[in-house]
C-alpha cells in the first residue's frame, strides 16, 4: 500500500475523491484486521467504516516520518479495542486469573499445521469466545505484550495469559479434531 503525501494532504482538505481513494487504496488492509477481530463479515465492514471515519478525522494529527500503513493500524486496532469495550458487558463476563504458570509445552509445532489451510485456522480462531480471540489476536498477530492488552481491554495481565493460554488449548484441540477428521 503506497498511499502519497499529496493524497494526504488533500483528504485533510475534505476532498472527497480523494478521501475515496484513499479509502479504496487501504480497504483490504484494514478489513483483513477488521476480519480478525470479527464474528462476521458485516460486523467487520461496520468497524471498518467506523475506524476510516477515524482516520480521516486524525489525519492532520498525522506524522510522515510515522509509516502511514502503521499509522491506520494502530487507529484500526484501538477502534477495535474500543467497541469490544462497548459491547463486552453485554457479551461476556471475564472470569480474573490473577495467578498463570508458563508451560513450555505449548511452544510445539504441531505437526497439524501442515495439513489445514489458511482458511481453516481463520474458522478456528474465529470459534474462540469473544474475549479470548480478542487476546490471541492481540498477542499472537499484533505482538502486543500482555501488559498492553490487560491496559487495552481493562483486565489484569493474568487474565490475558490465561486467555492466550485458553486460545492456544482450544485451537490445538480444533486442529487434532480436523487432521483426525481428514484422516
Amino acid at each position: 500500500m503506497n498511499i502519497q503525501q499529496q493524497l494526504i494532504a488533500l483528504c485533510i482538505k475534505r476532498d472527497r475523491k480523494a478521501e475515496y481513494d484513499l479509502y479504496k487504496l487501504s480497504y483490504s488492509y484494514l478489513m483483513s484486521i477488521c476480519l480478525r477481530y470479527s464474528r462476521d463479515k458485516d460486523s467487520a465492514s461496520e468497524m471498518l467504516n467506523s475506524g476510516f471515519l477515524k482516520i480521516l478525522n486524525n489525519l492532520s494529527s498525522y506524522k510522515p516520518e510515522i509509516p502511514f500503513k502503521a499509522w491506520i493500524r494502530r487507529i484500526m486496532v484501538n477502534t477495535l479495542i474500543d467497541e469490544y469495550r462497548k459491547n463486552k458487558r453485554a457479551k461476556e463476563k471475564v472470569t480474573y486469573v490473577e495467578e498463570y504458570y508458563d508451560n513450555s509445552d505449548f511452544s510445539e509445532v504441531n505437526e497439524a499445521l501442515s495439513r489445514i489451510n489458511y482458511n481453516q485456522i481463520v474458522e478456528h480462531i474465529n470459534r474462540l469466545p469473544e474475549a479470548t480471540k480478542k487476546v490471541f489476536n492481540l498477542f499472537a498477530i499484533d505482538g502486543y505484550s500482555h501488559k498492553e492488552i490487560g491496559v487495552l481491554l481493562q483486565i489484569s495481565e493474568g487474565t490475558s495469559k490465561w486467555h492466550l493460554n485458553a486460545a492456544r488449548q482450544k485451537l490445538k484441540e480444533y486442529l487434532e479434531n480436523s487432521v483426525l477428521t481428514k484422516v
